[in-house]
């Protein structure tokens, strides 16, 4: 944790550095203007506020790794791949109903761009995918 706040400061001073230079640049090749005119503003603010986000990411990192008082494995020479591997949780290969959910996301989608009369068939198999996703449990496996 402590090399991803590292890495998250080292691209805001990089990103600081490229934005002092693109400002310049700019107003160095356009010098016959004035210079508020000479900057190209969009690429300038676009670089300013990476610095801003890269800077926020960087404390936000630094604040929740010295509220964690401890190491994690990814800090720890001598750990291994098993320690810092967590309990994701239970799922369900054999399921179908998560397909059945793309597709009535893409229906309703599609419904949106061609033809209104497939959003409210696009909302019913979300309905019935859902449902059955929820309750796939409850009548065991594989069972329909």
């Amino acid at each position: 944790m402590k090399t991803n706040v590292n890495l998250w400061w080292i691209l805001g001073v990089f990103f600081l550095l490229i934005t002092v230079l693109y400002t310049g640049w700019n107003i160095i090749e356009h010098s016959q203007l004035p210079w508020y005119n000479a900057i190209e503003w969009v690429g300038s603010t676009a670089l300013l506020f990476s610095v801003f986000m890269s800077a926020m990411i960087a404390f936000y990192v630094g604040r929740v790794h010295k509220a964690q008082g401890g190491e994690l494995p990814e800090d720890v020479l001598t750990s291994d791949i098993d320690d810092g591997d967590p309990e994701l949780g239970e799922f369900s290969p054999w399921s179908w109903w998560p397909l059945v959910l793309a597709f009535s996301a893409a229906l309703a989608i599609v419904g949106l761009a061609v033809g209104t009369f497939l959003l409210p068939i696009g909302v019913a198999v979300f309905v019935v995918a859902i449902v059955g996703w929820v309750y796939e449990y409850y009548r065991g496996y594989f069972a329909r």
